[in-house]
């Protein structure tokens, strides 16, 4: 009972070094409440021994599973140990989590996760361990961990109660069990095509496994590769971006020539798809950092004339001028992306929520300031949360009478109906599109400033 996942490509030293990479990540994400993202860019950066890109695939496919599984693979720990409740250095503890990740959640020979598990221990200082890890995962990977793992309820172990609470008051029982099913299933690669190609549909002379989703996006089938070696990377011809993340800057129609306040840009696939449209941007972020990246890629699509960076908080920035179209990509709790950051179903709380939710009514009052009479401002963010959402746009709208929603048509975003609310506002889904690999969570409202 596996993930489908092709085992690691090195042997010896080689795997050891793999899965110590995985280790460390784990610990950092665990332990030290890291962002996956940032844990696998640390870890990576310094292990020059893992230099082949299977090796690399291997660390960030194993470190992600074991998160979106972690509920899971706690559970089952707490079943395998004679005491339960028996407390385990956090290092064993993560070694544990990431042998049983590759005895039944990957394609990983059961006497190789066992086996490099335990080196791995010892080689870690670990040695009085050695035997309980042996042992513990021993116990998994017979018949009986596959029995309790088949008896198990991955929802209600791996998504926090409070979060499925909240997605069923928001969608009913039904629908809040197949957004949770979805989001702990691994989201595959999508790509916005953006030089020459796009424009006259070169997408099947660059990817002829990849499918052309309803709104635009090609998705690449399972194990495409390295990102960076991937056909026409460096010659900026795409960038990697969920195809729900993709509808929300469509929203604003033809911004050829036109000047668009990007305020919450970071870490910049709207930014360059509007560059790509032909717009004028100027790129807000209060992160330096994340802003830096944003240039990096900017500057391989061929889009640096087309963008000004500021490095400025949203909530405070006032414009010399007004304009015509205002994107805010508000900061969120990003459930609807926990396919692709699974450290979220650890890391966030009720209590992020409302944080959140004060800052986006915050930044929604500001951004309108800087709209033009006539002008259209898109409010998005990749939460599930209708109180991200809906409830936000519906407070504003309260209060802000010169402002009214421009519903969507489904023929903007590719036809698909099911993705815009009853109210006109855009809805994505993991449960969308179950055919085609789903979708991130995304929400989308068009106001237009009367």
């Amino acid at each position: 009972m596996h993930d489908g996942v092709q085992p690691v490509s090195g042997r010896g030293a080689q795997g050891l070094e793999a899965r110590a990479a995985a280790l460390d990540v784990l610990l950092a994400v665990v332990e030290r409440k890291q962002p996956l993202d940032l844990a696998l860019e640390q870890v990576l950066g310094r292990c020059d021994s893992l230099s082949d890109s299977r090796d690399r695939g291997f660390v960030r496919m194993l470190t992600g599973t074991a998160l979106r599984r972690y509920g899971q693979i706690s559970d089952l720990l707490r079943r395998a140990k004679k005491d339960p409740d028996q407390s385990l250095p956090p290092e064993v503890a993560c070694i544990l989590v990431c042998g049983v990740t590759q005895l039944l959640f990957m394609d990983v020979p059961d006497h190789a996760a066992v086996d490099v598990s335990v080196r791995l221990a010892r080689a870690r200082g670990f040695d009085r361990h050695a035997g309980f890890v042996n042992a513990v995962l021993r116990r998994i990977g017979r018949e009986e961990g596959q029995a309790w793992r088949a008896a198990q309820d991955p929802v209600r172990l791996c998504v926090p109660d409070w979060l499925f609470a909240l997605w069923v008051a928001d969608y009913g029982q039904a629908q809040a069990l197949r957004i949770a099913e979805a989001s702990l299933r691994e989201a595959p690669l999508d790509l916005t095509l953006c030089g020459p190609l796009a424009r006259r549909g070169g997408d099947q002379d660059l990817f002829p496994d990849g499918v052309r989703l309803p709104g635009g996006s090609v998705r690449l089938p399972d194990g495409a590769g390295a990102v960076s070696r991937l056909p026409e990377f460096e010659n900026g011809q795409w960038f990697v971006q969920d195809a729900a993340s993709a509808l929300p800057v469509r929203l604003f129609g033809d911004v050829a020539g036109q000047t668009v306040y990007d305020l919450c840009a970071a870490p910049g696939g709207k930014t360059a798809q509007l560059a790509a449209a032909g717009a004028q941007v100027v790129a807000l972020d209060r992160s330096a950092a994340r802003l830096r990246r944003l240039e990096d890629n900017l500057q391989r699509l061929g889009f640096e004339d087309r963008v000004r960076v500021c490095v400025q908080d949203a909530q405070s920035w006032v414009p010399q001028t007004s304009a015509r179209f205002v994107l805010l990509d508000a900061p969120c709790s990003a459930t609807g992306t926990i396919r692709r950051h699974p450290d979220l179903l650890l890391h966030k709380s009720a209590a992020d929520i409302a944080r959140l939710c004060a800052i986006q009514a915050r930044l929604l009052r500001h951004a309108a300031q800087h709209v033009a009479p006539g002008g259209c401002l898109v409010y998005c963010t990749c939460s599930l949360q209708k109180v991200e959402g809906e409830a936000q746009i519906d407070s504003f709208l309260a209060e802000h009478p010169e402002f009214s929603r421009r519903p969507v048509d489904p023929a903007e975003i590719g036809g698909t109906e099911d993705l815009v609310t009853l109210q006109g506002d855009l809805r994505t889904l993991p449960s969308h599109l179950p055919d085609l690999g789903g979708l991130d969570g995304f929400f989308a409202a068009r106001l237009v400033r009367g």
